[in-house]
This record gives C-alpha cells, structure tokens and sequence, in this order.
C-alpha cells in the first residue's frame, strides 16, 4: 500500500493580493456601469418627478445615482494605489468603499421602487432601470474585501497655496451640497438627497479624509472662519426667488437657539426641557417694541435697541427662574423647567384682557409686526447688491447670519474660558467640583442666564421674520420646530458640547419636516427612533469632542488620531466598560 503525498492548497499571500485585487476592480467596474446606466432612461413617462425618460441625460435622482457610482469609482482607484487618489484616504478605503456601495445601491434601489409605486407597478420601468439595479449591486462585493484600516500617516507636505486651496474649495463644495438639498423641489428627490449624503459622508469620516481636512482647517484657523463666512454668506446670491431662503433663515433661527442650549446642556449638563420659552421671551418682547398696532404699548424702538431690550428681558428670566430652582438636580431640574415651558405658553395665552391683563392678545398673538429698518436699509423690500437682487429673506438670512456668528463667538470664547472649565466640571461630577472651590450655583446661574440671553437674541429677529408671534409657536413638542423637544434631539443629535454639532442637528432636524410633509403626522415617532438608534451605534453624537468620543469608546475605535490626544487618555476605555 502506497501513501500519496498531500499537497497544500491553501491560498498564499500572492493569491490574497490577486482577490484583494479582482474585488477592487470589480468594484471600479461597478461604479462605472451604474455612471453609464444614468445615462439610459429609467421610465417611459415623465408622471414621475425628475422626467428619467430621456437618453443621454442624467435628471432627477439619476444625477445623485451618478454622484454616487462616481464616488464609488474614485475610492476603487484610491484602493488599487492610483497616484493622487491615496491622499483621499488616509485611513484605508474597505469601509469608505463599503458605504459608497450602500449608498449608490440605496439611492438606486428606492428610485425604481418608487417609480413602480407610484406609477402602479413594473411596466412602468423602462430596461435602463433594470441595468442601474443590477450595476448598482456590483460594487457591493466590496464587503468582500479585508479590513485596510490602519493609522493615519503624517502626508507629504504640500504647498501653503495648495493647503489653502483645499480648503476653499471644501467649503465652496460645502456650499453647493447644502444648497442642493435645501432647494430640493419634491419629496422623492430629498429623500435621494439624504441617502446619497448620508453614506457619502460617512465613506469620508471612515476614510480619515475629513479628520485631514480638520488638521488643515486648524492649521490656518483665520483662513477656515473668513471661507466659512463668505460660504455661508453666498447662498443667498445662488438663489433667484425666497421660497427656499426661508426655509434657510429659519434654519439659522433653530440653529442659533440650540447652540444657546448647548451651553446649558452640553457644558454645564442641566436638562433643560423648556428652553423654547425663552426664545418667546424675546419674540413677544420684540413684538411688543416693534410699533405693531396689535401692540399694548404704544412705542416703537429701533432695532438695535429692541434686540438689547428682548436680550435683557430673558436674561432677566432665566435668573428668576434659575435662581429658585438650579439647586435642584437631575430629573427634578428637567421637571422644572418643562412646567416654566407650559406655564410661559399659558400665561402669553392668558393675557388677553379678559383672563388677565391685555398685554399679548391672548391666543390671537401679536400680528402685522413691521419689517425691520436699520440704518435707512428695509429689511422687508428688495435690494440689488453686487448685481443680485436680494428679497426680504434674504435680507434676514444675511442678518441671522450675523447673529449666529456671534452666538458661535460667545459659545467658543465662554466655553474656553475659566467658567467653561468650571461648566465642564460641574457637568462632570458637581460634588467633586465643588469639593474644589467652584460655586456650583453661581456657575449653573450663569450658564442658565447666558444661554437665555442668547435665546432671547435669536427670539427678536424671528418675530420680525414671521411678523407674528403666537403661543402655539413656544410648545414643548410640536410638528413645527423650533420646539423644547426638536431643540434638545439637535443638541443630542449633533453632539453635546460643540458648535457645529447643534448646528448639523438643527439643520437636520428642520429640513426633513420641512421637505418630507408625509412625515408631519410621524416625525416624533420617526426621531424618537432615529435618536434610539444613535444612542445605540453613537451615542456622542454626528459631531463628538474628544472628551465624549474618550467616555463612550475605546481609544483604538476613536475617530481621534492617536497623536492629537493627550498622553493619559492612550488605552483610555469606557467608563465601567
């Protein structure tokens, strides 16, 4: 009897790299035939939003297929080692690649479904919908592929101009995404949007390439805040009527009041669950100073004295309501606050001269508030500046712009400075701060003061925007944000403690209703299950400071380089993990 050698067949490293390979071509092709199959039409009848019945042409949520198969195709590159695409991906590309893959296969898959239910079936797609389905679930081997994450390596230098250059040109695409979205004329196509955004955002976050733009933008700090500036001040110019500037100014308002909240909830860590009525301290007080004939007072200040008479008056009632009641803690200071929130929207409801003194117009508000004249400019007519006529909305937008800007000024300065530290610190643990010297009233008072202050600030010009003020617009929860509950989710949302986090959660917070009005009946539902599911997967937040992404998670899984921590938090886990 004879005994035959066995070989070995298991796969070598060579044939490793070979697969590793052939799945990262595979991908690349997948992501072009998906480009190429938006260039066919996916339907027969323009009844579908976006008219996808034309050859050769990308339309609708054809052109975010194509962003995305794009996308998709780049970063395949990057993985096979193209020069000039590795700088993109300095953490590795299998999880970019991975997201990329989702995301053109979701904005894809949910076209053609949504072509077949609204228009009542399959006969309805057209075979250039059957290609986009197929392509669009190639480049899914990507799961296929071995983990490549690895430490971010110091890149090669470039030139100061080129640096800079990044950086203009991340905000100027900044801006154009963001614009996109806010001018979205239909439901199907924001939807397209936020897919196709969502998953490309995070391939970016996974691929270390915005920790790199972060490095760069802290290079040349001063350069980063004058594009941001002049990003955001643009948008007003790409628009040519106000249906979608609105939608941008009130976003600013939701924007500015939750970074307000930020201070009180993020820094100082009191759950404040009626924050919304300070922003109707300074509407009404606003309105009332406003000249309106709807007004109990017959006086009309300009406006750079009533936004300094809506500031004073809430800060004057958050030392009245904090004073009393900051030495409580907890649930208890949450419960608080919610029953200051109610008795604020029933008492303006009250003051009708009927169940109170006539000072609001009760349930009726205050209506026919005047635009605002500053300095001979009109606020409610339409200006030509630099070419570009600009409409009463835009006029707002301008000048919300600025008061957010000093919002951000005043967050970042205060949370930096020794009160900062000692709001941190309280937020930490009260008893071991006071244990060292900080007044924990006194510093609660103050965050509480300042973040009303700030609310009362945003509250004077969104009387004057919606030239109306009621007391149904200051609730605890409603289907129209700015509300306690919406304020709180976007301060959650975007993460505790920074400043572009509340941004990003109110914006959020605030377009989705806005442009998805299927969802009005549902949207508490849907961001009570949306704010479950970031708890679960990432409970600090979209935008997470270090000191939170440090409590929640293990230091090799931060999206923190290790070099940018400091020297005790390495091999730092989560807290009682």
């Amino acid at each position: 009897m004879t005994t035959d050698t066995l070989k070995v067949t298991d796969a070598t490293p060579a044939d490793d790299t070979s697969r590793v390979t052939t799945l990262r071509w595979t991908i690349a092709a997948g992501g072009l035939a998906t480009i190429a199959s938006t260039f066919l039409a996916w339907t027969y009848t323009d009844a579908f939003p976006g008219d996808l019945t034309v050859y050769g042409y990308p339309g609708g949520l054809q052109v975010l297929t194509l962003v995305a198969g794009l996308l998709t195709v780049v970063y395949a590159l990057a993985a096979l080692g193209i020069r000039g695409l590795r700088w993109l991906a300095p953490t590795g590309t299998t999880k970019a690649l991975q997201l990329l893959a989702l995301g053109a296969f979701g904005t894809t898959w949910f076209t053609v479904i949504a072509i077949a239910v609204e228009l009542g079936g399959l006969a309805h797609l057209d075979p250039g919908a059957y290609v986009a389905a197929v392509a669009s679930a190639v480049p899914a081997v990507a799961f296929l592929l071995p983990d490549d994450t690895r430490k971010a390596q110091r890149p090669k230098a470039l030139p100061s101009w080129a640096e800079i250059l990044v950086i203009v040109a991340a905000f100027g695409l900044g801006l154009y995404v963001v614009t996109y979205g806010i001018d979205t004329e239909y439901a199907e196509l924001f939807t397209g949007y936020l897919i196709t955004a969502g998953f490309a955002i995070a391939a970016l976050f996974k691929a270390g390439l915005m920790a790199r733009l972060s490095a760069l933008t802290a290079k040349y700090r001063s350069i980063t805040v004058a594009a941001a500036f002049v990003a955001a001040a643009a948008f007003p110019f790409t628009q040519t009527t106000d249906q979608f500037t609105l939608i941008a100014v009130n976003i600013l308002i939701f924007a500015t009041v939750a970074l307000g909240l930020n201070i009180v909830v993020g820094l100082a860590g009191l759950l404040d669950l009626g924050y919304v009525a300070f922003l109707g301290v300074g509407a009404y007080t606003a309105a009332l100073v406003s000249g309106t004939t709807a007004s109990a007072f017959d006086i009309q200040f300009p406006f750079w004295a009533a936004v300094l008479t809506g500031a004073a008056v809430s800060l004057v009632f958050g030392v009245v309501i904090g004073a009393p009641t900051l030495r409580l803690r907890g649930d208890y200071l949450a419960i608080v606050t919610l029953g200051f929130g109610e008795i604020f929207r029933i008492a303006v409801g009250n003051l009708d001269g009927v169940s109170g003194p006539q000072v609001t117009n009760g349930p009726n508000g205050i209506p026919n508030i005047p635009d605002l004249v500053f300095f001979g400019y009109d606020f409610g007519e339409s200006h030509t500046v630099l070419g570009f006529e600009l409409g009463s909305y835009a006029n707002y937008y301008l000048l919300m712009l600025l008061a957010m800007i000093l919002v951000v000024l005043v967050f970042s300065r205060a949370g930096n400075s020794r009160i900062g530290r000692a709001w941190v610190a309280i937020r930490e643990d009260e008893t071991a701060a006071t244990a060292m010297g900080i007044n924990g009233f006194r510093v609660k008072l103050i965050a509480f003061a300042l973040g009303a202050t700030l609310a009362g600030v945003a509250g004077t010009v969104q009387a004057h925007v919606q030239s109306t003020v009621v007391p149904e617009m200051y609730v605890f929860a409603g289907p129209v944000p700015p509300n306690s509950a919406f304020l709180l989710a976007a301060v959650i949302l975007g993460g505790m403690g920074t400043i572009s986090g509340p941004l990003i959660g109110a914006a959020l917070l605030y377009m989705i209703p806005a442009k998805l009005q299927f969802l009005q009946d549902y949207q508490l539902l849907g961001f009570g299950i949306a704010l479950i599911i970031l708890m679960r997967f990432r409970p600090e937040g979209l935008i997470a400071n270090r000191r939170a992404q440090l409590e929640y998670h293990e230091t090799g899984q931060l999206d923190v380089p290790d070099d940018k921590l400091p020297d005790s938090a390495v091999g730092t886990t989560k807290a009682g993990a």
